[in-house]
């Protein structure tokens, strides 16, 4: 039985799903594959923070599937839980598509703290830090986390035998480690986190980019930044922190990487606001849907592909779907290589 069928048929267990997501995720946004078969559980090697990992399914390859996460809010803003698969409506280019796989489960995470410690930063930084660890204490216990400084050079916290960690402690450590000074270099920062979120091995890949938005030591251009975190499977959260008579602010840049992802961005007019809003986003990531179609384009040309999800169920009022605006389609010669291990 195809595993597109399985999934229709609603049978996978929950840890078949859990399983079959992180694949999905892994090579975002168009995959391929065909089979699920059973198999003996295989001890894997440990991860980054000392866990065995076990993996009892194969997947074999065969059929292009677009994976998305999607967030539902009422008009009060609040989250919406409890929706089934009927619910949703997702489109491509104005093109209805058949959901085939659907999903509202809290899965693990892996998530980076990307935080701005430029000179302009210095007064925020003591609650800078308690809405990192705010947002720790809200996510998934089975999250596995880094931290990224950054000012005119970028630096990852934690110590260089851990990648990732999924303790409170080490964490607070690595946020103590902030010193505010110099420039900014927030493009380079948010490369370099969306480059590290790729040696994760949890089912979701985040980023929390906490910044003013300035940048004015980056080697890398906001072109390759919203080009690189749209390509990739991550969703960026981004949290401005502005000085009022601040020049170099630059509220537009956070808005437009996270746009890029299916992000959101937060805009707090005061400091008091930081811990609630680490803690909405937190709260944001462990409701999400999942959903997965079979693009009715085949066409491997390459070109971007609008996408639109709409949710609707009697009693709700109006909801609204945030998720990421689109994808560029794979190339052939990118399939191929895909399915000769030439895909990451």
């Amino acid at each position: 039985m195809r595993v597109v069928d399985l999934f229709s048929n609603g049978i996978l267990a929950r840890k078949a799903s859990s399983i079959i997501y992180r694949f999905l995720f892994a090579f975002f946004p168009l995959i391929v594959l065909a089979g699920v078969g059973r198999s003996q559980a295989v001890p894997q090697k440990n991860s980054p923070t000392g866990k065995p990992q076990v993996d009892p399914y194969t997947i074999k390859v065969s059929v292009e599937m677009v994976v998305l996460s999607a967030t539902v809010r009422n008009h009060k803003g609040t989250p919406v839980s409890g929706l089934d698969k009927d619910d949703f409506q997702v489109y491509e280019d104005g093109v209805r598509q058949e959901i085939k796989y659907f999903s509202h489960e809290d899965i693990p995470v892996t998530v980076g703290l990307v935080v701005d410690n430029s000179g302009s930063m210095a007064p925020k930084l003591t609650e800078v830090i308690a809405a990192a660890l705010a947002f720790a204490r809200s996510s998934n216990p089975q999250d596995q986390m880094f931290v990224v400084n950054f000012n005119e050079h970028v630096s990852f916290a934690l110590p260089h035998d851990t990648p990732f960690t999924d303790q409170q402690e080490s964490l607070k450590v690595a946020l103590s480690r902030i010193n505010a000074d110099g420039r900014t270099a927030l493009y380079d920062a948010v490369v370099a986190a969306l480059e590290h979120l790729k040696a994760g091995n949890r089912d979701k890949r985040v980023l929390v980019v906490v910044s003013d938005g300035a940048d004015n030591a980056s080697k890398h251009t906001l072109a390759q930044v919203l080009d690189m975190a749209g390509r990739s499977n991550a969703i960026v959260y981004t949290l401005g922190l502005f000085d009022p008579d601040d020049p170099d602010k630059n509220p537009g840049v956070l808005k437009r990487i996270a746009q890029a992802t299916g992000g959101e961005a937060f805009l707090p007019e005061s400091l008091g606001e930081v811990v609630p809003i680490c803690q909405r986003i937190a709260h944001d990531i462990r409701n999400q849907y999942t959903i997965a179609y079979v693009p009715t384009n085949g066409k491997l040309d390459g070109t971007f592909r609008a996408i639109q999800i709409k949710a609707g169920a009697t009693g709700r009022g109006r909801l609204f779907v945030r998720t990421r605006p689109g994808y560029n389609a794979p190339l052939k010669t990118q399939l191929n290589a895909a399915g000769q291990g030439g895909h990451p």
